[in-house]
């Protein structure tokens, strides 16, 4: 798919770093990234307004917040028509326990991330808010054993960021 931004190597070098550490200050970044600070937070401020950069987050610690529990769910409908996939996307907004949830294809219609404090809490959620939601058909759910690796959502390559 092609870019649909006009992206230099300076503002590759920006997105990798801030994607590395959003928290960073201006001044750390613009050393980082080999430009002066002034350049480089409009360059910042031009990633935000046009959507590259969406927004900045904490990374939370689950398991140190009591959240042990991490599990996949695939969400078959048995109806995929646009209202019904709309319908089904709103619905998965309205549980904190679903942390992330993607559209996708194949045997399943969605994919959740859940998140929860201990595995009856998961298992109360897949029975009696999952299973029993309109036009679902079928779930198979996945339980984490470890996570072995937690990198920012977009990987960036290094050829990216190379002044030509």
């Amino acid at each position: 798919m092609p870019l649909t931004a006009e992206l230099d190597a300076t503002d590759w070098k920006i997105l990798r770093e801030l994607q590395d550490d959003g928290r960073m200050t201006n001044v750390e970044l613009s050393r980082r990234v080999g430009i002066s600070a002034p350049p480089c937070l409009r360059r910042v401020k031009r990633l935000e307004d046009t959507g590259v950069i969406q927004g900045y987050r904490a990374l939370l610690n689950a398991q140190m917040l009591g959240a042990d529990v991490v599990a996949f769910c695939l969400v078959g409908l048995l109806n995929q028509s646009e209202t019904a996939l709309k319908s089904f996307a709103e619905l998965t907004r309205s549980w904190p326990i679903v942390r992330d949830a993607w559209m996708v294809s194949g045997d399943s219609d969605f994919m959740l991330h859940c998140v929860a404090t201990d595995l009856t809490t998961f298992q109360t959620f897949v029975i009696e808010k999952l299973t029993s939601a309109p036009n679902v058909d079928t779930v198979r759910t996945a339980l984490t054993i470890r996570q072995v690796k937690n990198e920012g959502l977009v990987a960036i390559d290094e050829q990216a960021t190379r002044t030509p």
